[in-house]
Formats: C-alpha cells, sequence, structure tokens
C-alpha cells in the first residue's frame, strides 16, 4: 500500500500585505472558499496524489481570552498556512508542487516574511517553513486517491449493467449476476475503459518506521508504567486543582463572524473545519496535551486507521498542530454533512476524546477528570468552537461528491467483485445490496 502523508506550510504575513494576499487567495476560488481545481496560481487538478488541500490566513481572535487567566495575551502575527493531504512520501509532493505551481506559489508567498523570489528556490523555502503536526488521522490508510477514483468508475459501471439486467426479461439468480458482472469488467478492463490498478507494495522505509512507531511505546510501557501508577495520585490531584480553577471563556459568537464562516459550508457534501487558540498556560497543562496528542496520533496510525476515529466515521483527514513553541494549537478537519451533525456526532459518541485534547485548551468548557462534563454541554461546547474557528480562504477536494461511507462502499464492491470464495448467495446478495 501506499500509506499518506499531512503536509504543511507556515509563514508569517508581512504587516501591510495581509488584505492583498486575502484578494490574491480568493481568485483561486469558484465559490466563497472553494478552490477552482483548475485556478492559475495552483491547479490542484494536476496532481494524481493530492486528496484535499486548504490555503488561509491564520488570526487569532481569541487571543484575549488568556486575560482571565491573569496573563497578558502573547502577540500573533497573522500566518499564512497551506495543507495538503497526499499520498506518498510528503518530500516528493513538496517537489512536484514547486515543479507545476512554482509561479503561482511565488506570487503568494511573496506576501511572506523573509520569502525573497532568487534568493533561494520556492521548494527550498516550502522545507525550511514546513510544520509536522503532533497528531494526524488518515481515515483509510493505503487507500489513494488513484484507487478512489478507479473503484468510483468500478461502482458506476457496475451500477449501469445491473439496471439493464434488472431491464431485460431474463430471471438470473444472484451468482448468475455476479458472473455477470466480472465478465462486464472484464471486458471493461480489456477495452481499456477502466482500470483496476492492484495495490502496490508499501515502501519499505515507511514499513520500517511504522513498526519502530508501534512497537517502541509497547517496550517503554513496563518500564514506565509503575512510575505512571506511582504519579497517578499526584497528577489527579493536580488535574482536579487546575479544573476547578480554570475559567470557562465561552459567550456566543458574534452573530456577523457565524455569517462569514457559514458561507463557506454545505457547499458539497464534505466540508472544512479549521480552529486555533492557545493552551492553557502552565508546564502541566502543555505536558498533559503532548502527551495526549501522541496517544492520540499513535491510536489513529495503528488502531483507528481503517474508517473509524472511535465511534465516528464522517472524517476523511485530520491533524493537530502545535504553533508558537507548543503555546497555541491549530486543528484542521474534512468531515461529511453540516458542522452542526459534525459537532452533534462528536458530543453523542466521543465527548470525552475531545475533552481529552481540547481541555487543555484556555476557555473551554469546564470539565471533571479531564473527559466529564465539557464536551457535554452542548452549547458551551458549540460557542467555543464557533469563536475559534477559521475562515478558510481556500479549499480542494479532489473527489466532492463522494463521502468516507461511500469510498469504504466502493472498496467493499471491488473487494466482492474480486472475491471468487463469494459463492453463498445470501453473501451475493449482500454484496449486490452494496452496489
Amino acid at each position: 500500500m501506499i500509506p499518506q502523508s499531512s503536509v504543511m506550510i507556515s509563514a508569517p504575513i508581512r504587516d501591510s500585505a495581509v488584505e492583498s494576499l486575502r484578494e490574491l487567495l480568493a481568485k483561486m476560488n469558484s465559490g466563497p472558499g472553494l478552490a477552482d481545481s483548475r485556478n492559475r496560481l495552483v491547479p490542484f487538478y494536476q496532481f494524481s496524489n493530492l486528496h484535499l488541500s486548504r490555503l488561509l490566513i491564520l488570526e487569532s481572535h481569541v487571543s484575549d481570552d488568556i486575560k482571565a487567566h491573569g496573563r497578558e495575551p502573547r502577540p500573533w502575527r497573522s500566518t499564512l498556512v497551506f495543507l495538503a493531504d497526499v499520498d506518498g512520501p510528503a518530500e516528493s509532493f513538496l517537489a512536484e508542487l514547486a515543479v507545476r505551481a512554482g509561479p503561482g506559489l511565488t506570487k503568494i508567498f511573496e506576501h511572506c516574511e523573509g520569502f525573497e523570489p532568487g534568493a533561494e528556490t520556492v521548494l527550498d523555502w516550502m522545507r525550511r517553513h514546513r510544520v509536522k503536526p503532533a497528531a494526524s488521522y488518515v481515515n483509510w490508510i493505503g487507500r489513494t486517491l488513484t484507487q478512489v477514483r478507479e473503484e468510483q468508475a468500478l461502482h458506476e459501471l457496475l451500477r449501469g449493467k445491473i439496471d439493464q439486467i434488472q431491464a431485460g426479461s431474463t430471471i438470473h439468480t444472484p451468482r448468475e449476476i455476479h458472473a455477470l458482472l466480472q465478465d462486464c469488467v472484464a471486458e471493461a478492463r480489456d477495452s481499456g475503459s477502466i482500470t483496476l490498478t492492484p495495490e502496490p507494495r508499501t515502501p519499505l522505509g515507511w514499513r520500517v518506521r511504522n513498526l519502530v512507531h508501534f512497537i517502541l511505546p509497547l517496550l517503554l510501557l513496563p518500564i514506565l508504567l509503575p512510575l505512571a501508577i506511582i504519579l497517578l495520585i499526584p497528577f489527579l490531584i493536580v488535574l482536579r486543582t487546575h479544573e476547578r480553577r480554570d475559567p470557562e471563556v465561552v459567550p456566543r459568537p458574534g452573530r456577523d463572524r457565524v455569517h462569514q464562516l457559514a458561507e463557506l459550508e454545505d457547499h458539497l457534501v464534505t466540508n472544512q473545519f479549521s480552529a486555533f487558540g492557545d493552551v492553557k498556560p502552565g508546564l502541566f497543562r502543555r505536558y498533559t496535551l503532548i502527551l495526549l496528542l501522541f496517544a492520540l496520533d499513535y491510536s489513529s496510525r495503528h488502531i483507528y486507521n481503517k474508517g473509524y476515529l472511535t465511534r465516528v466515521q464522517t472524517i476523511h483527514f485530520a491533524r493537530w498542530v502545535f504553533l508558537d513553541d507548543k503555546r497555541r494549537l491549530l486543528f484542521a478537519s474534512n468531515y461529511d454533512g453540516s458542522l452542526e451533525s459534525y459537532m452533534d456526532d462528536f458530543i453523542n459518541k466521543v465527548a470525552w476524546g475531545l475533552n481529552l485534547v481540547f481541555s487543555n485548551g484556555i476557555g473551554y468548557p469546564g470539565t471533571r477528570w479531564l473527559i466529564k462534563g465539557g464536551a457535554e454541554q452542548e452549547q458551551k461546547f458549540k460557542n467555543f468552537l464557533r469563536r475559534h474557528q477559521l475562515y478558510t480562504d481556500v479549499w480542494y477536494k479532489a473527489y466532492p461528491d463522494l463521502t468516507a461511507v461511500d469510498l469504504a462502499r466502493n472498496t467493499r464492491i471491488r473487494q466482492g467483485l474480486e472475491n471468487e470464495n463469494l459463492r453463498d448467495n445470501l453473501d451475493i446478495r449482500a454484496w449486490l445490496a452494496e452496489i
């Protein structure tokens, strides 16, 4: 399989260039925030390994919330952020990006501090400004853009063939229909009208790194577990002390701000979400968040890597990124359905998971023992998210009409088609129902 990579380029914008950059980014769109895949600056359609991408101007709208902790806000400069979720190594994508979109990227990056055309290549500049996530999530590790497109074409072909079979006068058994569909696909492949690329071999380097990433924490567990048990009671005491003392900052977001954000949403079956905020002051919260994000990244990579993030199936890609020397956190995700249903999905299914991470952010609704409360306070939680949400200037999705559920269904259809052991009529009927 070909694993996926998370790409993020981040650079502060020159103070006088923020509005001109926003105007330039708007020219990349076919609608509010929705990228024209054939725009002249970054022609997204040319990349055969790019699932999703976005560009946004990262601004802090909630910096003053830290005053509730008796601290003065840290300054934050408007920052350009480019995000991409790609098949294969990030370095290969950056190299291709520099070739295919070099002139357009130059026009964009000219608005950033320290970018001087000719002083260094666009590729070298992007390498210098790349930021790696503290945690990331991929809905289905190894499902490439090529696979997505081929399996969707297969589904459309089979759907059309079944319609023809149903319109005919001859009655077929499920097994006969399965055989007819196999013959139809074989003819289509011979003619070149569709392709079904075999799963490629997993790169050896990635397999080794992934194995080390999986095993190393397990090897350290017997050493660290006794220490963790000893520290558990002091940790819980300090935690409850912080939870009782930490202020909530959850006023209703401004109506104009909500309308501005809402105009970007629900144009496709999938939406984007970006949020940015401060980590609660003090080393306790910072190191708690570092540890929890490591656990989240570990579980996303080795457990929740085939269609689910705990009980949630609607997320395509997500990442959590530390900025400002781990004093701030950026969260970015791509999800199916409306923002309201997205928030409800998490509140109803994994509120405890939201609390583990986001309760370490300034202003989050009060929690108990790190997992209770918090997101369970529905309106407070929704106010918190909307206040921290960012306006995404440009957003691209390579398969705009497909949900994560559609992708999983298409994979099952292909597996059923290629499964020579699919003999039982009940199994075949279940497979035909997918089509």
